[in-house]
């Protein structure tokens, strides 16, 4: 384990929680760490490819960690998606630092 990495707690649409490691250091993204998991089906997730433009990836922020802001694009997919909660964000939107060190997310049901 590279001093790069944080764990996350992800917990997929069937209830399991996965502890993961994700690298802080490649640009990545919550929606890109579930995919290289496979915590959920090919074609669940990402579907956009991760430009805020469907609602694939969204999942549940349930640890009180400090985020950026949605953006524009993000407020307004988030506003048409199924299933939105107080705590929806983008999974796509959440870039992996090491601030997120022990975020704990549940994805969102498929729509």
């Amino acid at each position: 384990m590279s001093n790069q990495d944080v764990t996350i707690k992800i917990t997929d649409r069937e209830g399991v929680i996965h502890e993961v490691l994700a690298p802080t250091d490649m640009n990545m993204n919550m929606m890109e760490v579930v995919r290289s998991y496979e915590l959920a089906p090919e074609g669940t997730i990402g579907i956009c490819g991760g430009m805020a433009m469907c609602a694939s990836c969204q999942c549940y922020v349930k640890s009180e960690h400090e985020l950026p802001e949605k953006s524009d694009d993000e407020d307004a997919m988030l506003a048409e998606a199924f299933y939105v909660e107080e705590n929806s964000r983008l999974g796509c939107q959440i870039h992996i630092t090491p601030k997120l060190e022990g975020l704990e997310i549940t994805l969102a049901p498929e729509s």
